[in-house]
């Protein structure tokens, strides 16, 4: 395990997040596809005044495991996933998928195999496990983060982070006070993009289709950018985005919130 600190602690005196310790769940796909991604979690909550952990043990929540039916399999990610981050008063991760697993599938599966006490386990442990907009909002008590992003931009509601873990108006909120941006609202927001992981390699005609539904309104916003909370979604939307040469970027809710002035995005 490694602390990240802020170069001068001292900094850190008044700001909301003096005095806590949280850790950083990156999950697979932003550490392997988007480490931008985790990068900007730690710059925004160091901003704050937290200090950073970053769990090296830290592993696949096994949301893929628990989707496709193989609970099982799921279970050792569940038990390593505890024993990571149990000591940690709050866990913060950039993804509404990934925070949804671990809060609504994983007492699911330890129960499902029989394992009644790694469900208490998890049941202590699931609601200190926060999508980024969340821990900002109802744990910092914060909406505007200091960040400044002069860009039109949209935003889209994953289906976990919406449905799963009802973050409702929490990064809207976050992004309506970003010096510079001009929010754009999408049409039909609520509307699934298509990418379900399992889904879209067992349904491609119908996640394209939805994709191309969902790329479309984006571009009838006359946004630069779409911003989401899940790096997933992100990636399906804008390959279409790309396919269609529309010249709209995709960009992380975390790498908005971070961006300043001195340092933009």
């Amino acid at each position: 395990m490694t602390t990240i600190t802020p170069q001068n602690a001292n900094e850190k005196v008044g700001l909301p997040g003096q005095g806590m310790t949280v850790a950083l769940f990156i999950t697979c796909i932003n550490d392997v596809m988007f480490p931008r991604t985790g990068q900007a979690v730690t710059s925004l909550l160091e901003r704050l005044g937290c200090t950073v952990e970053f769990p090296y043990e830290q592993t696949c929540c096994g949301q893929m495991f628990t989707n496709t039916g193989y609970a099982n399999d799921a279970k050792g990610l569940v038990r390593g996933f505890v024993d990571t981050f149990d000591a940690f008063d709050y866990v913060v991760a950039p993804s509404g998928s990934c925070t949804g697993s671990v809060r609504e599938q994983h007492e699911m599966i330890a129960e499902r195999v029989g394992d009644q006490g790694l469900a208490r386990e998890v049941d202590a442990l699931a609601p200190r496990v926060l999508e980024l907009s969340e821990f900002l909002v109802d744990v910092l008590g914060v909406t505007d983060v200091g960040a400044y992003f002069p860009h039109r931009i949209t935003y889209h509601p994953t289906c976990h982070s919406l449905r799963m873990l009802g973050v409702g108006d929490r990064p809207l909120q976050l992004l309506r006070a970003v010096a510079g941006a001009d929010l754009r609202e999408l049409p039909a927001a609520e509307q699934c993009c298509g990418f379900g992981g399992t889904f879209s390699v067992k349904n491609p005609d119908v996640s394209v289709a939805m994709g191309n539904d969902k790329a479309r309104h984006v571009v009838e916003t006359g946004a630069e950018y779409v911003v989401a909370g899940d790096n997933s979604c992100l990636a399906h939307i804008g390959g279409l985005l790309h396919r269609g040469r529309t010249g709209v970027k995709t960009i992380h809710l975390a790498e908005v919130l971070a961006s300043t002035e001195q340092d933009p995005a």
